[in-house]
């Protein structure tokens, strides 16, 4: 068995109104499907009584991709493109955009940002944004996709030709970089695409884990996006502390520095005017002590924004304290709940710990109650962890969300011996154990459960379905002073310096001398909720070791780490790779089964879409097949478009 199919597990650390099924051109505009991000299409020309038909039609290869060298780790092909009007919209993790013929996956122009990618840790683009405006008469850049780079610039360029956006900042971009004083090589860079409502294009930005603690600010940010003019700042800080306004950067104020970051894709309610973030943690990860003070407010939260403005309308908070990296990783996902008949607008936030909260979008009130648990004191001088953290009653977690020592596994023996032994050594009372100095063990670990890409949404049935994965970590506090290593190579998932606090953190998966999880699989499930009662309908295991485990890994159903989301359409299915067997998989959304699965050439890490470009024409499913070198699976560089056979439709 490949053992780096197990160290993916160290470093995954609405379409509303939507009320019948389309059978005309329907678009993709957002990463999401539309800006509440549902992740669902309209389309049944593909249903379950055909699925088994589906075979590609066209591929396109980009070109870009590296499994790796001396500026950065290797590639990930993460995206999701936009189909609008004919054209599909995608970037690469090299920052190039490009533009294909919807239809044919013929090229029809290409764009490089020439974006510096020294120090990134893992190249990765998950899409762009689109705007086109009611009041635009300019004949050059009436419409403008949006990218964030690597490198921290924001640019538009025209959507018909690809050239940048002349009356966009300066020369076509703006630097993110302006406001947030002493920046690091690589220690600060967008990964997601940024958000378009009204005539604002918001963007959040990655602050690299565990390196210090006054990183640079995780503010968000929104620009006008004819002119590229700084419209509003939402600097995460708490009541009573100063939050830096855009006439102050403007001026040349720095942003605060330490606070809360959004490089999680973003959504929107655009008729109530709101924006949702999903927050990280304050910096550093796994120690705050006095040191962080009370930089937590906005941590690890669901903040809704008044869009026009950037003021806060409400924010739920679903980690207190956070020691853990449960950073909120999932985009919020809008739907409407239908209970004794009325409707109530919410949104879907899944977190890593594998709880998902539906919450009132408009005020933030649960829709089930959130009930404060004790949990486990830190032991740590210095340290206070929180006494009580949010449960969620319904729905259910998505797997248990503690462990006993009876849960131990091994696919032999001795190796469960050996995962016993180290499970003795660590500090464990369940989940929300904190960080130590012995070592704890932390279940779910920091990848989660659920992570970047979040949840489907049918709004016609209300069934939500998620992909999530069960991976525990071990994090251990090593008081500075008795540090012996080399803090300058310091990585995501293994030694992080934590500058400024008394210590040193080493993080890494609970794995035994096999590289398997010392917990029994499924390593991977894929889960359906119904949004109205809140109750699961059905769960499956995702995944398989193909191509991992020589001869019997298809019949090895143990499911794997994944990273990537769902997409549900009106023909009652499920489609979904994220995987690392390489599967592209079709699921009965009523009951789960698996109908259909083709192997792509690659890993498919991100989220499929479909599309179907006029009315006459065919539905089409898509989806970027690039793998994750990090993760373990080889990167890649496909863009890939299935369709039924002519006389199929």
């Amino acid at each position: 068995m490949r053992s780096s199919i197990f160290f993916a597990i160290a470093l995954i650390a609405f379409t509303a109104g939507a009320d019948a099924i389309s059978t005309g051109a329907v678009d993709w505009p957002t990463t999401g499907g539309g800006a509440a991000s549902q992740h669902y299409s309209p389309l049944a020309q593909i249903r379950r009584d055909n699925v088994t038909q589906l075979t590609p039609l066209w591929t396109y290869h980009s070109g870009d991709m590296s499994k790796g060298d001396a500026n950065h780790g290797g590639t990930a092909l993460q995206v999701t493109p936009l189909m609008i009007d004919g054209t599909l919209y995608f970037c690469t993790p090299y920052n190039r955009i490009i533009a294909l013929d919807a239809e044919t996956g013929a090229e029809k122009w290409k764009f490089d940002s020439h974006a510096n990618l020294k120090g990134v840790y893992t190249p990765v683009c998950r899409g762009v944004a689109y705007w086109s405006g009611a009041r635009a008469t300019a004949r050059v850049c009436a419409s403008r996709i949006f990218m964030n780079t690597l490198d921290s610039k924001l640019w538009a360029v025209d959507a018909a030709t690809g050239k940048p956006c002349q009356d966009f900042g300066s020369g076509g971009k703006v630097d993110l970089l302006q406001g947030l004083g002493d920046v690091r090589e690589a220690e600060y860079y967008p990964t997601s695409a940024p958000i378009v409502v009204g005539d604002i294009v918001a963007t959040g930005a990655f602050v690299k884990d565990g390196q210090r603690l006054h990183a640079p600010s995780g503010a968000v940010r929104a620009f006008d996006v004819r002119s590229g003019e700084l419209k509003w700042v939402f600097d995460p800080v708490p009541p009573g502390m100063h939050a830096v306004t855009a006439e102050e950067v403007k001026k040349g104020a720095i942003l605060t520095r330490g606070t809360p970051n959004v490089w999680a894709p973003m959504s929107a309610d655009a008729e109530n005017g709101l924006l949702f973030l999903p927050t990280g943690n304050p910096s550093p990860d796994h120690y705050a002590g006095k040191e962080r003070g009370a930089m937590d407010y906005y941590g690890s939260s669901i903040v809704a924004l008044d869009a026009a403005t950037g003021a806060v309308r409400w924010h739920f908070q679903t980690v207190h304290h956070d020691l853990w990296d449960y950073d909120v990783a999932p985009q919020p996902v809008l739907f409407e709940q239908q209970v004794n008949g009325k409707t109530i607008p919410g949104v879907i936030q899944a977190t890593k710990t594998g709880q998902v909260f539906l919450l009132n979008r408009l005020t933030g009130e649960p829709l089930f109650p959130v009930e404060e648990r004790p949990v486990p004191a830190s032991t740590v001088p210095g340290e206070t962890a929180s006494p009580t953290q949010p449960f969620v009653t319904k729905p259910a977690p998505l797997a248990p969300l503690s462990i006993t020592r009876d849960d131990i596994w091994g696919m032999t023996w001795l190796d469960r011996k050996k995962c016993l032994e180290a499970f003795d050594q660590l500090d464990y009372k369940g989940i929300f154990t904190p960080p130590s100095l012995r070592g704890s063990l932390e279940y779910p670990g920091l990848g989660g459960g659920v992570n970047w890409g979040s949840v489907s949404v049918d709004p016609l049935h209300h069934r939500m379905v998620v992909n999530m994965q069960v991976a525990p970590f071990t994090l251990k506090l090593i008081p500075r002073a008795q540090f012996k290593g080399d803090l300058h190579g310091s990585d995501l998932v293994g030694i992080g310096p934590q500058e400024d606090t008394p210590y040193v953190v080493q993080r890494g998966p609970f794995l035994s001398p096999y590289m398997t999880p010392c917990v029994a699989p499924p390593w991977g499930k894929l889960v359906a909720i119904d949004l109205n009662s809140g109750d699961k309908l059905w769960e499956q295991t995702l995944g398989t070791l193909h191509n991992m485990a020589p001869l019997i890994g298809n019949l090895l159903k143990w499911g794997t780490p994944n990273s990537g989301g769902s997409l549900q359409t009106a023909g009652g299915l499920v489609f979904i790779a994220a995987t690392m067997d390489k599967y592209l998989r079709a699921f009965n959304a009523d009951s789960g089964e698996e109908l259909w699965r083709y192997e792509l050439p690659y890993a498919g890490h991100a989220a499929p879409l479909s599309y179907q470009t006029r009315a006459a024409g065919r539905q089409l499913l898509v989806i970027a097949a690039g793998g994750h070198a990090p993760l373990g699976t080889e990167p890649g560089d496909a863009i890939i478009a299935f369709s039924l056979p002519g006389d199929s439709h």
